[in-house]
């Protein structure tokens, strides 16, 4: 008898433990969280433009508190009492993050619903040392007549690409911006 309960104790696998994510009020004894995303000249007209949808993702949807100090040009980011989860916080970051690096709101907001998009951005003298008109003249082959070559390169390759001034940035998954990086265009 003690044989046949060892062998079915056996043959049952252990259960897993299932925790829900802990709530942002319990972490750290119930601090508020933080983030702060300076907003560059360039962006204000675009923020305010967009500000309801941006305001709608963030804190309708993600339960995360926002609001824009004019002044000292920087969007804040703090998590409620009622924030599902505290990844919440630093995903909303990186789409505000986004959006000032100058991706369209629509693409940067699929890095909340979207575990697998990053963004990554490097100078175009990271790859080849370039000065004066030879980089001027790199930059306008990256984006192409009308901007017909990034846009082939992002359907390609399905990603999103800003080329701003000499920086280049790529927001898209890991599997596509290592093909975009093997294309050897940028």
């Amino acid at each position: 008898m003690e044989v046949d309960a060892v062998v079915s104790a056996r043959q049952q696998p252990a259960q897993k433990p299932n925790f829900p994510p802990l709530k942002p009020n319990k972490i750290l004894d119930g601090q508020i969280q933080f983030r702060k995303i300076p907003v560059p000249e360039r962006r204000l007209t675009p923020l305010k433009k967009d500000w309801l949808k941006i305001y709608t993702a963030i804190y309708e949807e993600m339960k995360i508190d926002i609001c824009m100090k004019v002044k000292a040009r920087i969007v804040m980011l703090k998590t409620l009492s009622d924030t599902p989860d505290i990844s919440n916080l630093q995903k909303c970051a990186d789409v505000l993050h986004a959006f000032m690096l100058g991706f369209d709101f629509t693409d940067a907001v699929a890095l909340l619903r979207v575990e697998e998009l990053y963004v990554e951005s490097f100078e175009i003298k990271d790859v080849k040392t370039l000065r004066g008109e030879h980089l001027s003249r790199a930059v306008g082959r990256l984006s192409g007549k009308g901007g017909r070559t990034r846009f082939a390169i992002e359907n390609a390759t399905r990603t999103r690409i800003v080329i701003a001034d000499t920086k280049i940035h790529i927001l898209g998954s890991f599997a596509s911006i290592r093909l975009l990086e093997t294309l050897s265009v940028v």
